[in-house]
């Protein structure tokens, strides 16, 4: 019933079909971004996708213009498409950064 009435607010507002304005309303985005250690735990709330993250994945997309973030978690190198350094002579000391995809919705 909420997502009906979500659907039917949003085809009123956009003076568009419901069909239409569905997929409008339901922008999303996957950002990836590099998970460096702040020194203040972040980064393993991030990629944890603990609770302790949720600030900081809504406060990302709101920066972006986005309204939240649906879901935020540690990305491996290798779903990543196009080359991202792997442990070897591309880190720093034997360490690379993690990446995290934080999901943004409008």
């Amino acid at each position: 019933m909420r997502s009906l009435l979500a659907l039917i607010s949003c085809a009123s507002i956009l003076g568009a079909s419901i069909l239409g304005a569905s997929s409008a309303c339901a922008e999303t985005r996957v950002f990836i971004i590099s998970n460096q250690a702040d020194g203040y735990g972040v980064d393993q709330c991030l990629a944890k996708g603990e609770k302790c993250g949720a600030q900081v994945a809504r406060s990302y997309c709101q920066s972006r213009d986005f309204a939240q973030a649906s879901s935020y978690r540690r990305v491996d190198p290798d779903e990543i498409t196009g080359s991202v350094p792997k442990s070897g002579a591309n880190c720093s000391h034997g360490h690379c950064d993690e990446y995290v995809a934080i999901t943004c919705q409008r």
